[in-house]
């Protein structure tokens, strides 16, 4: 079996062939098109027993992937950080495009669960829209604090509480009174509250498209208390397909929940500061609304807090809590769309 270890550029790809035992066997370097793509095919033809290795970064290697699955090709995604200490550990000292393939296939023999990768779903548009909606109310914050600052200057005694410059009505009536002003300062803030709404209509938009998303591919999480669509989005995308984690435990390494022991031997747990952030604040976001009162996280941090816990060590339980519930709501979800596409519709005698 060979191994095949790939170092993606945007202009270039590059791999590297290794054997079983991680010797160097041959290397090539590819553009990185789709015509790159097949010579890269043609040149690892010679070894029928074959596995691709990519390290996952998948803004350069998705075209990539998606070409080598297309045809059939096995590929695994290797972390960047498994094939930086595999580089440190190298005989070949530096860094250079043939080391770091030549790492990643090596850090791929040592490493048995890899994820495998497959062709992007419905997953990938969900995340697409996320991002691009969270990009969009990053801009609006950013023209919202501005625009704050210029109606501070225009009319100090007029007060907007604190998320009302999302509000149609407010905007319009701020649109109303900057009309009646004049001058420089004015006529910038009339061109922020007509941005700031049109941000805001096509966040809705957004907002609505994911809805029907999410209603289809995770109705089942969707039904999790203080779980609400933004949130499920979040999760959705970043797991990207649950059947890659081999149990709740390491879906809750990979978001960041699983705690971590203080010392040896101690009792104690700190919170840990790795794992995926956005998972890790949509299933904190959870926890903090079942604690108000929305779902069964009260009743159990009350009875971790009767036990001895910290308000914050119960709030990391049922984080912790959380996580596998999550887990298991997306496998759920998943085996039903599995079903769902693998049942035949029934023919009429």
């Amino acid at each position: 079996m060979i191994t095949i270890g790939g170092d993606s550029h945007k202009r270039t790809h590059t791999f590297v062939a290794v054997d079983e035992v991680g010797r160097k066997v041959a290397e090539t370097t590819v553009a990185a098109t789709t015509e790159g793509h097949l010579e890269a095919l043609e040149w690892a033809a010679k070894w029928p027993e074959r596995t691709w290795a990519l390290e996952d970064c998948r803004h350069l290697t998705r075209r990539l992937e998606s070409d080598l699955l297309r045809v059939g090709e096995a590929v695994m995604r290797v972390p960047p950080r498994l094939m930086a200490g595999e580089r440190r550990g190298a005989r070949e000292v530096g860094k250079s495009d043939p080391i770091d393939a030549m790492s990643v296939a090596r850090a791929a023999l040592r490493e048995p669960d890899l994820p495998v990768a497959r062709l992007d779903g419905e997953t990938r548009q969900v995340k697409l829209l996320v991002d691009h909606r969270d990009d969009l109310v990053a801009e609006r914050t950013r023209m919202q604090s501005r625009l704050r600052w210029h109606l501070h200057e225009l009319m100090p005694e007029h007060v907007i509480t604190r998320s009302a410059l999302k509000r149609t009505v407010v905007l319009d009536d701020l649109d109303r009174r900057l009309r009646l002003l004049e001058g420089p300062v004015a006529k910038i803030a009339v061109e922020l509250v007509g941005r700031i709404r049109e941000l805001t209509r096509r966040a809705n938009e957004l907002e609505r498209e994911i809805t029907v998303l999410v209603r289809r591919l995770a109705p089942s999480l969707l039904e999790l208390p203080g779980c609400g669509v933004l949130s499920t989005a979040k999760i959705v995308a970043e797991t990207a397909g649950v059947d890659r984690f081999r149990s709740n435990a390491a879906y809750a390494r990979w978001n960041g929940t699983a705690p971590i022991p203080v010392w040896t031997g101690s009792p104690r747990f700190r919170l840990s500061r790795g794992g995926n952030r956005q998972v890790n604040a949509a299933v904190h976001r959870i926890a903090i609304t079942q604690w108000r009162g929305v779902g069964p996280g009260r009743d159990y941090m009350l009875r971790r807090i009767q036990r001895g816990d910290t308000k914050t060590s119960a709030i990391r339980a049922l984080r912790r809590h959380l996580s596998d519930e999550v887990f298991r709501r997306l496998r759920l979800d998943q085996q039903q769309q599995v079903s769902a596409s693998t049942t035949q519709p029934a023919i009429a005698a």
